[in-house]
């Protein structure tokens, strides 16, 4: 009998119907739960990061802000994606947007897709800044449009990495630098256009002058350039007060702020910002060391609201850098909204002034007083040697509100008053948490709870491979001939095997 096996087919039509429909539905199983997981993914989004680099990691006062935002914002970053910082910043940006589903962000690269480019000029340029037209981060939120120039998110600095042979004489060497990212200012500059976006009146804050004290302007290590621009980042809008006139603080005054004066405010400037206080004002003070006997007639207006600035110098030596203890690493906080975020954090002080409470007595409706910073234990004075050690304060903050049926024209009476201004000069802004103070006090002040908590500049990690001509030799050998001669050799075993 004919052996009818070989003449059949090997899949009979039922045979290839049952293994269609077999591949067919495990198709559809298969994308059935790749649906569900991307549906449990919207609701229920969890982001994980493997990396250092990528780990934005937004601070709480950031989660906090974008949790309040209501409106839609449209993020553009018009940049070159081969740019080395764009990668950090598309993805705090990310990080912007998962938190927020009503900001979208988007690129173009105005290099590798220059039509798109075209229509982001059509559009923007009329707002592109005059220094920079290419690498930018675009905000449009409620009809208004900020720009932001990349370079103006990242601090270089040139650091030393190691000789170089001259090339006209290979014989000497060169010091050789490299401009280098140190920290990356993303997440405050994005936060307070955020900010500016959501509300268009700014904190309007003026900045008393006239008797020496500490200028804005000033690039130098105990100028205040930098205190400036921490504040604007924080859509705090800065004017100068040269004196304080007969009408006395500007009524727009949402915070009037005193550093470092070296000469006696007049008397009529005392009355204006006690007058300002009695209203429900809102006022920053920062004393330095050279006021010590020299009185700027601050000080007694600050007793009236309990507060006591002793005519001396605080030193720990225990806490400081320099022998003769003229800093302080201050690590010792009260309970205070300005200083709850900053209890892991450390201050860095320069001869700082003690700011002490007075005792409240019987006086009806007094003012509450914290102190908020201290020396350790081991705290002494300069000037008055007899004082035994302790734990000075350093700074203080005084709250009054008005008296029941009597409502104060600007609210609540806020003081901060800190014994130290060049810790938040130039030189010492960015050590430990000075500038974090520095924005939840302007913040506490200003009475905006939410922002509350300071948000710091990144700093950027470089990393650099060091290796000997040898060194480079044996990687050539190993990534030109090793590896793809393991492949090759692997296969020829591979095909030995499958030949017997």
């Amino acid at each position: 009998m004919p052996d009818d096996s070989k003449s059949r087919p090997s899949f009979s039509t039922a045979n290839r119907w049952r293994i269609g429909f077999d591949v067919g539905l495990r198709t559809l199983l298969v994308i059935a739960v790749l649906g569900m997981v991307n549906f449990l993914g919207s609701k229920f989004f969890q982001r994980y990061h493997w990396s250092a680099q990528t780990q934005p990691g937004l601070s709480s006062r950031t989660l906090t802000l974008l949790h309040s935002l209501t409106n839609h914002f449209e993020v553009t970053l018009y940049y070159d994606r081969q740019a080395d910082i764009y990668p950090q910043i598309a993805a705090l940006l990310n990080e912007y947007r998962a938190v927020d589903k009503n900001i979208t962000v988007r690129t173009v690269d105005y290099i590798r897709d220059p039509g798109a480019a075209e229509l982001i000029k059509e559009k923007y340029q009329s707002h592109f800044p005059p220094e920079a037209d290419t690498n930018l981060v675009i905000f449009e939120g409620g009809g208004v449009v900020r720009v932001l120039p990349g370079d103006k998110l990242t601090k270089y600095e040139d650091k030393f990495v190691g000789m170089k042979p001259r090339a006209d004489n290979p014989q000497k060497r060169d010091m050789e630098f490299r401009h280098t990212a140190i920290a990356f200012n993303g997440e405050p500059a994005f936060s307070s256009i955020l900010m500016s976006l959501a509300n268009p009146v700014p904190v309007k804050a003026y900045y008393l002058t006239g008797n020496g004290e500490v200028s804005l302007m000033d690039s130098g290590q105990t100028g205040f350039e930098k205190f400036a621009v921490a504040l604007q980042q924080d859509y705090i809008s800065l004017a100068l007060l040269d004196w304080i006139g007969p009408t006395g603080v500007p009524a727009d005054c949402n915070l009037l702020i005193i550093a470092a004066p070296k000469t006696p405010l007049k008397p009529a400037e005392l009355d204006a910002i006690n007058q300002y206080l009695r209203e429900g004002g809102k006022l920053l003070v920062c004393f330095a060391a050279n006021s010590q006997g020299h009185p700027t007639g601050l000080e007694n207006v600050l007793k009236s609201w309990g507060i006591n600035v002793l005519d001396d110098i605080a030193q720990d030596f225990n806490y400081s850098t320099t022998t003769q203890g003229y800093d302080m690493i201050v690590d010792q906080f009260g309970q205070h909204p300005i200083v709850n975020s900053l209890a892991q954090s450390q201050l860095q002080l320069y001869l700082p002034r003690p700011i002490v409470k007075l005792p409240a007595g019987d006086k009806a409706n007094a003012p509450q007083v914290d102190e908020l910073l201290f020396t350790s234990p081991g705290g002494s004075l300069m000037a008055d040697h007899s004082a035994p050690h302790g734990r000075y304060p350093l700074a203080c903050a005084v709250e009054q509100k008005p008296v029941a049926g009597v409502a104060n024209p600007r609210g609540d009476t806020r003081i901060v008053v800190v014994g130290d201004a060049t810790f938040l000069g130039n030189l010492m802004i960015d050590s430990g948490g000075n500038r974090d103070f520095l924005v939840a006090a302007a913040n506490w002040l200003s009475d905006r709870p939410l922002l509350l908590e300071g948000v710091a500049p990144r700093p950027v990690t470089n990393f650099r491979l060091d290796i000997t001509r040898h060194q480079e030799r044996q990687l050539d050998w190993l990534l030109l001939g090793a590896l793809p001669g393991g492949v090759l050799l692997l296969g020829w075993l591979v095909w030995l095997v499958r030949r017997k």
